[in-house]
């Protein structure tokens, strides 16, 4: 490093996967234990969930490394989320365990940088408001920063 040169963030954890879209994305996470569903479960003119019965219920993913266990509901799923990117309410990136045709095409059709099946399970690792980095060229999702503990309880 130079002088007067900035040092990166600290790593706090890296998650080593498989990236299935190209690109990297530091943001926010928005971590997840429920599937999402596209076809009643998301409003993509504002990139909420909306399914009722869903702990994210009312919440806004655009701009956040969405982190979730996988999709669920039709095939549709893929074109609800296209529909976010087309409209500039999409995730930053994804970050997905289940692979199912639906999400992978959904993330591709969405054009975020995307990491699957990494290890650690990022759904017990990575909390909502860490800042994360996501290399769907590398399949590595670093958490660079915590989120403190007390805004980790608070929704």
């Amino acid at each position: 490093m130079s002088a007067g040169e900035e040092p990166g963030p600290a790593v706090v954890v890296e998650l080593r996967g498989r990236g299935i879209v190209p690109g990297v994305v530091e943001a926010e996470a928005l971590v997840t234990h429920d599937a999402i569903s596209g076809f009643g479960g998301i409003d993509v003119a504002t990139g909420t969930v909306i399914e009722p019965r869903h702990e994210l219920f009312g919440v806004c993913f655009t701009g956040k490394v969405l982190v979730f266990p996988g999709a669920k509901g039709s095939s549709g799923w893929s074109g609800y989320f296209q529909s976010t990117r087309l409209m500039g309410t999409g995730p930053a990136a994804m970050v997905f365990n289940v692979l199912t045709t639906k999400a992978v095409l959904g993330a591709i059709v969405t054009r975020v940088p995307t990491v699957v099946e990494a290890t650690p399970d990022p759904l017990e690792v990575i909390r909502t408001g860490d800042l994360v980095r996501v290399d769907g060229d590398t399949g590595i999702v670093t958490v660079l920063r915590r989120v403190s503990d007390a805004a980790a309880t608070t929704p």
